[in-house]
């Protein structure tokens, strides 16, 4: 059995929370918690994941510049990327998915939604499970 390996990047404990609770419905899925994009990066460097969830406003380096250096670098290129964040504008949501996102979901966050592009994304790891 494949585990997916989840990593949700937000400096609020109290969102990573809610994303890890939502996401522990999905079976055989191992969630990793960074607080901001430099956390993350350290969390990259160490173990290879199949999905990064992450937010756009965070201290350190935010989702943005984030996911613009993990497009850049061929060992995080490929991993699908979803952003949450309480930016519903079109602008922000454009310059996301122009950065390298796969989908972007707003806050307050439907946790139905969530697993429901989460699956999309992950499809045949899940399906293995």
């Amino acid at each position: 059995m494949h585990t997916v390996k989840i990593l949700v990047v937000d400096d609020s404990p109290t969102m990573r929370q809610l994303i890890i609770f939502a996401l522990q419905r999905l079976p055989g899925v191992q969630i990793t918690e960074a607080g901001d994009g430099v956390a993350a990066l350290k969390q990259l460097s160490n173990e290879k994941y199949d999905l990064l969830l992450t937010d756009v406003n965070m201290p350190m380096m935010g989702g943005l510049k984030l996911i613009s250096l993990m497009r850049n670098d061929a060992l995080y290129a490929d991993i699908p990327v979803i952003v949450i964040s309480t930016e519903g504008s079109d602008v922000t949501r454009e310059r996301a998915i122009a950065a390298g996102a796969n989908d972007y979901i707003t806050k307050p966050l439907q946790t139905t939604r969530l697993i429901e592009v989460v699956r999309r994304l992950l499809d045949p790891e899940l399906q293995q499970s």
